[in-house]
C-alpha cells in the first residue's frame, strides 16, 4: 500500500468513525434518528403502554382458559415487540406492557378489542348455523402469491386445530356445489364472507380476494385476536415510566464509555500500535451498533437482557483482534518481517474467528427462532453484534493496520513480538481442576435439593412466581430515581425482600409497585406505613396478585432452545474438526459453565429473574468461542508436532492462547465490572452473575475442556491424525 493510498484510506476510516460516533451520540435531525436517544428502549428502561382486559361473562373462566387466553395474547403482542410481557392479573385479569409506546389509544385500536369470533353460514342465524369459533384456529397470517398472470394476490392464510378441520370439512364439502360463503363474525359484525370455492380436507385454508396486503394483515390480525378462549373487554390502560428510570439509563451510558476508554487503554499498551487500531475499529463497531439498532428500532427492543448480548458482541470484537495479534508476535518472532507478519497473523486466525462466530450464530438463531419474549431479544442484539464484530476485526482493523504500517510505522517494536512460550502442564492439574468443578456443582446442587425441600430450590424473583401489584396514589409527584431512594427502601423493609419494580403512571401521581405476593399482615402494614412515611390516603391504596411475566411456556421455550443450540453447536464443531469427542469435550466444557452459575444463584440466593435466562445465554455463547481458539490451535498443531506427545501437543496448544483467553476475559469483564460499580440495583443484580459466567468460561476453556478432549482421546480412540 503506497503512503498516498494509506493516508487516503485511514482518513476516510476516521471520517467514517467520527461520522458514526458523532450520529450515535447526538443523532441526525430533530428526531435525533440514528442516536442512542432513538434506540427503542423496553419497559425497563424507557417505559411504555400498560393495558389491562376483563374476562366479559358471570361466571368467572377457568385456569386453564385464563391461561390459554394468556399465552395466545403474548404471542399476539410481540408482533408488537419481543419485549413485550403478558401476565395474569387476579382471576379474570390480563395485563399486557409493551414496551417504548407512548399512546395507549393507538395500541388499543392496532391490538383490537379480544371479542368472540364464529364462522358460520348463515349471517341472520350465525348460533344456529356456526361451523367453528376462534377456539378452533391456531394461526392466521397475511401473505401474498402469484397470479397466472404473474401478479400478485394478497391472502389471509388460516390454519386449524384438528376439530376445526373435520368440522370445517364438513361445511365446505355441502357448500362448495352452490359456492356458497361462510361468514366470519367478530363480535356480531361480519368481517369477511369469502365464497367456497373447494372441498377442503386439511388444516389449512386461505382466503383470497384481500384488496391489499394492509387489509388481509388486518383481517388476519383480528382472527388472532378473536380466536382467545375468554372473551375480553379492556378494563383500564396507563403510560407506564420506566422500571428501572433515567438514571439506569445514564449509568448504563456512562458505564458503556468508562468501561470502553479502559478497554482502549489496556489494549494499546498491551499491543501497541496494532492495539491503537482494534481501538478505533471498536469505536467504529460501537457507534455502527446504536445506529443499527436505530435503524432496526421496530424489531428490536433493548432490555438489560439486549445489553448483555451488546457486551458479548464487543467482547467478540476484542477477541477476534487479540486472536490476530498474538498471531502477528509469533511470526515476528519467527523472524518474519512486520508486513508478512500482519497478513500472516490475519490468515491464521481466519479459521478460529469464523467458527467461534459461526458457532455463537448458531446459537442466537436458533433462540431467535425457538425462543420468545427476551429470548428473542437477546438473540436479536446478539446475532447483529456478532456479524459486526466480525466485519470491524477483519476487515477495518487490517485497513487501519496496514495504513499505519504503509505510513512509515514500520519496526517491530511497535508490535511485539513472541519467541518463547513458556509450556505450562494443565493436562498434569486435571484431575485437580476436575475436584474443583465437581465440588462447586455438587455444592449447588445440593443447595438446590435443600431449599426444594423446604421451598424453592432457587430465589425465584416475581417474574418467575408472581407476586402483588399494588397501586399507591402520592401527594406529588415521585420518579424512578427517587422512588428507588427513598420509597423502595420502606417497602423492603416491611415486605422482607428487594424484589420490587417500579412503574411511575405517567401524567399522575400514582405508582405502581410489584411485589412477592404478599400476605394479609404484610399489605395491612405496607398500608399504614406508606400512609405515616408518605403521607398517602391508605383508602386509595389497591392491590392484585398478578401471575409470573415468564411464562412456563417461554421457561419451556427458553430450554428447549437452549439444548437444541447446544445440539447444533456440536454438530458443527464435529463438522469442522472431524471429531466427535472435541465436540462433545465443548459441549460438556459449556454444560460446566451453567452449572456453576446456576451453583452460585443457588449457594449465594441470588434472584432468579428475567435477566437469568438472559446471563445463562450469554455464557452459552462466551464460553464456546473461547473453546474453539484453544481446539483450533490444538487442530494445527497435530500436523505441526506430529512426533510429539499428545499430552504435550495440548499443554502447548493452550499455553499459546493462554494470552488470548486472559486478555479477552479482562477486557469483557471489565465492561462488566463497571457496569456493576456504577449501575442501579437492578443493574447489578445481572451483572454479578455475568462476571461469575466469564470467569467460569475462561477457566473451563483453559482447565477442562481440552482436558475432556484428552481423556475422551486416550480412554476411548487413538489420537486422531490431521
Amino acid at each position: 500500500m503506497k503512503k498516498r493510498s494509506a493516508v487516503i484510506r485511514l482518513i476516510a476510516v476516521l471520517l467514517v468513525m467520527a461520522f458514526m460516533a458523532y450520529t450515535a451520540m447526538f443523532g441526525l435531525g430533530s428526531d435525533q434518528s440514528g442516536s442512542v436517544y432513538d434506540v427503542n428502549l423496553g419497559l425497563d428502561l424507557r417505559g411504555g403502554v400498560s393495558i389491562t382486559y376483563q374476562a366479559v361473562g358471570e361466571e368467572t373462566p377457568s385456569d386453564q382458559d385464563m391461561e390459554d387466553t394468556r399465552n395466545k395474547m403474548q404471542k399476539r403482542v410481540e408482533s408488537k415487540s419481543t419485549e413485550a410481557q403478558v401476565y395474569r392479573e387476579g382471576a379474570d385479569r390480563i395485563t399486557i406492557d409493551i414496551p417504548g409506546a407512548t399512546d395507549a389509544n393507538a395500541i388499543l385500536e392496532e391490538l383490537g378489542k379480544p371479542g368472540s369470533l364464529i364462522f358460520c353460514t348463515d349471517m341472520n342465524d350465525p348460533e344456529g348455523t356456526k361451523v367453528m369459533d376462534g377456539n378452533q384456529i391456531e394461526s392466521a397470517q397475511a401473505g401474498s402469491r402469484e397470479t397466472s398472470t404473474g401478479g400478485a394476490e394478497y391472502i389471509v392464510q388460516l390454519t386449524m386445530t384438528e376439530e376445526g378441520q373435520q368440522a370445517f370439512s364438513e361445511a365446505t364439502g355441502k357448500l362448495v356445489e352452490t359456492n356458497a360463503p361462510i361468514y366470519i363474525i367478530y363480535d356480531g359484525e361480519v368481517i369477511s364472507a369469502p365464497s367456497v370455492n373447494e372441498h377442503i380436507t386439511g388444516d389449512t385454508c386461505s382466503i383470497d380476494g384481500m384488496e391489499s396486503l394492509e387489509s388481509a394483515e388486518d383481517l388476519a390480525s383480528t382472527i388472532r385476536i378473536g380466536a382467545l378462549p375468554v372473551e375480553l373487554k379492556e378494563l383500564r390502560s396507563n403510560v407506564v415510566g420506566a422500571k428501572l428510570g433515567e438514571e439506569a439509563v445514564q449509568t448504563s451510558l456512562l458505564a458503556g464509555a468508562i468501561g470502553l476508554a479502559i478497554v482502549f487503554v489496556f489494549m494499546i499498551v498491551m499491543y501497541r500500535i496494532p492495539g491503537l487500531a482494534a481501538s478505533l475499529a471498536l469505536l467504529l463497531y460501537t457507534g455502527t451498533i446504536v445506529v443499527l439498532l436505530s435503524a432496526f428500532r421496530e424489531e428490536i427492543t433493548l432490555t438489560l437482557p439486549g445489553i448483555a448480548g451488546i457486551i458479548l458482541g464487543i467482547g467478540m470484537a476484542v477477541d477476534a483482534n487479540v486472536i490476530i495479534f498474538a498471531r502477528m508476535r509469533e511470526e515476528i518472532g519467527k523472524g518474519r518481517s512486520v508486513a508478512t507478519a500482519i497478513d500472516a497473523g490475519f490468515s491464521k486466525a481466519l479459521s478460529a474467528i469464523i467458527d467461534g462466530n459461526v458457532t455463537t450464530l448458531i446459537a442466537a438463531a436458533v433462540l431467535y427462532i425457538l425462543g420468545s419474549g427476551t429470548v428473542r431479544g437477546f438473540a436479536q442484539t446478539l446475532a447483529l453484534g456478532i456479524i459486526l464484530s466480525m466485519i470491524t476485526a477483519l476487515f477495518v482493523t487490517k485497513l487501519i493496520l496496514k495504513s499505519f504500517y504503509a505510513l512509515g510505522i514500520q519496526h517491530e517494536k511497535f508490535y511485539g513480538k513472541t519467541t518463547n512460550v513458556k509450556v505450562i502442564n494443565f493436562l498434569g492439574k486435571k484431575n485437580i481442576c476436575f475436584c474443583l468443578s465437581a465440588i462447586v456443582i455438587l455444592a449447588g446442587i445440593g443447595t438446590m435439593i435443600y431449599h426444594g425441600i423446604n421451598g424453592d430450590a432457587l430465589a425465584y424473583s416475581q417474574d418467575f412466581k408472581g407476586g402483588t401489584s399494588t397501586s399507591v396514589t402520592f401527594n406529588e409527584n415521585y420518579d424512578a430515581s427517587r422512588l428507588e431512594k427513598e420509597v423502595n427502601p420502606v417497602i423492603a423493609e416491611v415486605i422482607g425482600s428487594n424484589d420490587i419494580q417500579v412503574s411511575p403512571v405517567q401524567d399522575s401521581n400514582e405508582v405502581i409497585f410489584k411485589t412477592p405476593e404478599l400476605t394479609l399482615e404484610q399489605r395491612t402494614t405496607l398500608y399504614d406505613t406508606l400512609e405515616e412515611k408518605f403521607g398517602v390516603d391508605k383508602t386509595l391504596i389497591t392491590n392484585e396478585n398478578i401471575s409470573a411475566t415468564v411464562s412456563n411456556e417461554m421457561k419451556s421455550s427458553a430450554i428447549k432452545a437452549v439444548l437444541i443450540a447446544a445440539v447444533f453447536m456440536l454438530l458443527y464443531i464435529w463438522f469442522r474438526f472431524k471429531d466427535i469427542r472435541l465436540a462433545s469435550a465443548s459441549v460438556l466444557a459449556l454444560l460446566h459453565d451453567v452449572l456453576v452459575v446456576l451453583a452460585c444463584y443457588a449457594i449465594f440466593r441470588w434472584s432468579v429473574g428475567n435477566t437469568f435466562i438472559a446471563c445463562m445465554l450469554t455464557i452459552v455463547g462466551y464460553s464456546i468461542n473461547a473453546t474453539i481458539v484453544i481446539f483450533d490451535r490444538i487442530r494445527e498443531n497435530l500436523k505441526a508436532m506430529k512426533k510429539e506427545p499428545l499430552e504435550k501437543i495440548v499443554n502447548v496448544s493452550i499455553s499459546q492462547t493462554l494470552s488470548r483467553s486472559i486478555n479477552t476475559s479482562l477486557t469483557t469483564v471489565i465492561m462488566v465490572i463497571v457496569l456493576f460499580i456504577l449501575g442501579v440495583t437492578s443493574i447489578r443484580e445481572f451483572a454479578l452473575p455475568l462476571i461469575v459466567g466469564i470467569t467460569a468460561g475462561t477457566y473451563s476453556s483453559v482447565c477442562l475442556a481440552s482436558a475432556f478432549w484428552y481423556v475422551f482421546t486416550t480412554k476411548f480412540g487413538k489420537k486422531s491424525k490431521k
